[in-house]
């Protein structure tokens, strides 16, 4: 029996010995095929997403308004305003607005100078966009009973996509209290920047993750949904589960930002600092209370510009997409709207705040939101007009 067990022990230890080696050539070709997955899948990035709204069958073409927009724009700059104050404008900001006091200020005072009634959305700009699409909901109707007015929407980056997620999703309740909606340089489609941060199974993705979660979840108290839902997965769910009524006026505003060197060098106004201990003298002799608040006021500026084109030229490098540094040209472009694609080099933060220095050769974003406006104005009441002539036909056709 001695003999036949050292045989057996011996065998046994020898497929041991074979065994091992296996094991861990499985686990290390396991691991090699893991990270050429995940830097496949890292590189690919959101190529195949870029545009889908135009690839996917079924969704409703775009008509170009470029032509007539620009004709508003340079009768606004020549004086001529013709905005109805029948409406209440409505502008509702984007990502991270909760921390730029001066975004869509600028806008907001230039039309109450001219007795319109407009106010800026109160939403909680990173929240995410279902909870801030009932915020809009119950803010539009408590504008409407209140005025008994109409309501036009202008919605800027996601505040133009929650704004489309309202009246998507509430339309029944909203459609005798909107009058039309303006997206400006919004991701309906998505963005390949919150993509290309939140995609699972690149490399380092769980790491990224947990970063940009504190950033908006612990640092700024937000929602990491806010980022999420312009992912491209979460935009062609929402999409898919909640159309845009076709019935609703609609116009889609998108630009692509300057890569030129010379856009480092571009100051973005985006608050005032209080400093009440540097009060600037009155040389006028006798110091006034407005003139000391005044001179407690800093401006404080960044360079936004220089960080959006970076942002344009690395899409440019990488996927040969036009952009204005967050929001692709072609992921902006909703089914059925009426595009519009101005000439001039804009970036993505360039509609709500003020540059700190100022061409006057060339319009400035209050002129284009209501250029904007205007337009939307014109396509609903052409509309209402197409609507008026079949339904007159019709009971013609009947009689």
């Amino acid at each position: 029996m001695l003999p036949l067990f050292g045989i057996q022990l011996a065998w046994r230890l020898a497929i041991a010995s074979w065994r091992c080696p296996f094991h861990y050539i499985r686990c290390a070709q396991g691991r090699v095929r893991s990270i050429s997955s995940r830097v496949r899948r890292t590189l690919h990035g959101s190529s195949d997403d870029i545009g889908w709204l135009q690839q996917t069958p079924g969704m409703a073409p775009v008509e170009d308004g470029t032509a007539r927009f620009l004709e508003l724009l340079e009768c606004i700059r020549n004086g001529e305003h013709t905005l109805p104050d029948s409406f209440v404008y409505l502008l509702i900001p984007g990502l991270f607005s909760n921390h730029g006091p001066l975004y869509f200020v600028a806008t907001k005072k230039f039309f109450s100078k001219k007795g319109l009634a407009c106010h800026i959305a109160k939403i909680h700009s990173e929240a995410s966009v279902e909870h801030n699409a009932w915020e809009l909901k119950q803010y539009i109707e408590e504008l409407y009973w209140g005025s008994g007015k109409r309501v036009m929407l202008l919605g800027h980056s996601k505040g133009g996509v929650d704004a489309a997620a309202a009246l998507s999703m509430y339309w029944s309740d909203l459609k005798d209290k909107v009058a039309g909606l303006a997206l400006v340089q919004s991701p309906y489609g998505g963005t390949p920047v919150a993509s290309d941060i939140l995609r699972e199974g690149q490399i380092a993705d769980r790491e990224t993750r947990r970063i940009m979660e504190f950033l908006i979840c612990k640092l700024i108290k937000g929602d990491i949904r806010a980022l999420e839902d312009l992912t491209y997965e979460k935009r062609k769910e929402f999409i898919m589960n909640h159309k845009l009524p076709e019935e609703i006026p609609l116009i889609s505003f998108h630009s692509e930002a300057s890569v030129a060197p010379g856009v480092l060098a571009t100051m973005t106004h985006i608050a005032h600092a209080e400093l009440p201990w540097l009060p600037l003298p009155n040389f006028g002799g006798e110091e006034s209370d407005n003139s000391a608040q005044a001179g407690r006021q800093v401006p404080v500026v960044i360079p936004v510009s220089a960080a959006m084109a970076v942002c344009a030229l690395h899409l440019q490098l990488r996927y040969g997409e036009k952009s204005d540094g967050l929001v692709t040209c072609r992921d902006a472009e909703v089914p059925g709207s009426v595009v519009v694609r101005p000439n001039q080099k804009l970036d993505h933060a360039w509609m709500v705040y003020s540059s700190w220095k100022k061409n006057p050769t060339e319009p400035d974003p209050c002129e284009m939101c209501e250029a904007l406006l205007t337009q939307l104005v014109e396509i609903g009441k052409s509309e209402q007009g197409k609507k008026g002539v079949g339904s007159s036909s019709t009971s013609n056709s009947t009689t």
